[in-house]
Parts: C-alpha cells; sequence; structure tokens
C-alpha cells in the first residue's frame, strides 16, 4: 500500500496546525493590555502658542486626553476657538481626543446672589473683566456656546461635561449646570500640575519630580495651552518627561470618556 498520499496529508495538517498557532499567537501580542493604572490628562486652554508642540508630544506618546475649551485671547491669530486655530481642534479630533466646555468666554464665578442670580466675571470676549449678575438660563448659554464653537471646529460632539474656570463652583452653580446638562469636572490634588505658578519659585524641575511623585492610579491631571504670566513655560518641557515617566511607572492615559465616576452621567446626557 501506497502510504506516500496519507504521509503528506499529515505534513499539511501539522504546517496548517503551526500556522493556526502562530495566527493566534501574533493576535494575542498585538492585542491592547488592560488599563489598570489610568490617569486622564485635562487640558485647559490658554494662549496657544505652545498648542502645537504640545500636540507632538501627545501624538508621539499616542495619549489622548479631554480638552476644555474656551475662546481665550492667544498670542497667534485670533480668540483659541477662533478661526485661526480650526484646523489645529480638527486635527486633534481625528486623533481620537475628547473635548467639554470651559463656558465661551471664559466665565469666573464669584458669587450666588440672594436673589438667585449667580454673580460672575468673564475674563475674554467682549464683556471681560466686567463683574455681572447672570440668571441661571444666561450660565446655561455660556456653557452651550462653548459646546456648540468646539462641534463646529471639531466635528464631533462634545462630552456633556464642562470645567469652570478656574476650578471655582458653588453648590448653586453646579445645580444650575446640572439643569441644563453638564456635570463639573475638576482635578485631583496631586493632578494640579502647576503651569500657572511663578516659575521663581516652581521651577519646572520640581513640579515635575512631586507629579512623578504623588499622581495616583484614577487621577485627572490638569493644565493649560500656554500660561501668560509662567515666565519659564511649563508646556512642552514638563509634558513629556511626565508622560513617559508615568507610563514607565506602569500608568496608562484615558480621556474622560472611560471616567468611572462619569459613567452613568455620559449615558444619560450623550446625545
Amino acid at each position: 500500500m501506497d502510504t506516500r498520499p496519507q504521509a503528506a496529508l499529515r505534513q499539511l495538517g501539522g504546517v496548517l496546525r503551526a500556522g493556526l498557532l502562530l495566527w493566534c499567537s501574533a493576535g494575542t501580542t498585538q492585542a491592547a493590555p488592560a488599563c489598570n493604572k489610568p490617569v486622564y490628562l485635562t487640558l485647559d486652554t490658554g494662549h496657544m502658542e505652545v498648542a502645537p508642540q504640545m500636540a507632538e508630544v501627545l501624538q508621539r506618546h499616542q495619549v489622548r486626553v479631554t480638552f476644555f475649551a474656551a475662546d481665550e485671547p492667544t498670542r497667534t491669530g485670533d480668540g483659541s476657538l477662533g478661526t485661526h486655530w480650526a484646523p489645529w481642534w480638527r486635527a486633534r479630533a481625528a486623533e481620537g481626543h475628547a473635548f467639554a466646555s470651559h463656558t465661551l468666554d471664559h466665565v469666573y464665578w464669584r458669587a450666588d446672589l440672594p436673589d438667585g442670580r449667580l454673580q460672575v466675571r468673564p475674563s475674554a470676549g467682549a464683556q471681560a473683566g466686567q463683574t455681572q449678575a447672570w440668571q441661571p438660563a444666561q450660565y446655561c448659554a455660556a456653557l452651550d456656546a462653548a459646546s456648540d464653537r468646539l462641534r463646529q471646529r471639531t466635528g464631533v460632539a462634545p462630552l456633556p461635561l464642562f470645567r469652570a474656570p478656574g476650578g471655582k463652583t458653588s453648590a448653586r452653580l453646579l445645580d444650575v449646570a446640572r439643569s441644563c446638562g453638564y456635570a463639573h469636572v475638576g482635578w485631583a490634588q496631586a493632578g494640579f500640575l502647576g503651569d500657572e505658578l511663578p516659575s521663581e519659585r516652581f521651577s519646572n524641575a520640581r513640579l515635575l519630580s512631586d507629579a512623578l511623585r504623588d499622581i495616583r492610579p484614577g487621577d485627572i491631571l490638569m493644565a493649560h495651552l500656554g500660561i501668560w504670566s509662567r515666565k519659564d513655560p511649563w508646556a512642552p518641557a514638563v509634558l513629556e518627561p511626565l508622560i513617559t515617566g508615568l507610563q514607565a511607572k506602569g500608568f496608562c492615559f484615558e480621556t474622560l470618556r472611560t471616567h468611572p465616576d462619569y459613567q452613568v452621567w455620559l449615558a444619560a446626557h450623550t446625545q
């Protein structure tokens, strides 16, 4: 009896099994590892001069962040949400970043007034520097205006989240925001990355070492796309070693789309 065909079939079967194992192994090694030490880097708008370099760092390390945007004065072009910066925002959307409101005119909360209005002071726009008394609907309109502009600039729906300029809020302000569909996002104590602090007292080296020492899994981190007052800019000098240093410690970066504290809210309010 000629056993050569059977031997050939056995050999072919062995090749196919080996190929299948190799394919399965390749698929396993290419799967993204689970992120069990997430941190959530958030960036508020600023003078934008360093924004292109910051975007390059984020893209180089495949880090996705959440941007909180207002239409603030810039060193280049028009406002940070103006037409000059529209291509920059569109490119960030294509990279998979998330976006949320920072009030269009960067409106600071100052106080709750007895009649139910809110005392506020915009730092941008036509009423910059003017203390005003707003009805709740006016504050909601300021939140919506930034979200609408972001939608125009990015082509994607912003998250139903906001950050009050300076992180300044009250229980009344938060209730007003929730009534019009926005949950507030602050930051962890260690997540205050210090780019607003004077560089004469808080060097970049110190801010970096403090952050790498103190940040914990789950922390929301906060910095800006340029700070006018800091003489030795935080970004992009600290941004890249912060990212690589945290990654070396096993941290991974996520947007607020996946933050556990906001999952229920996002599911109920995302359009």
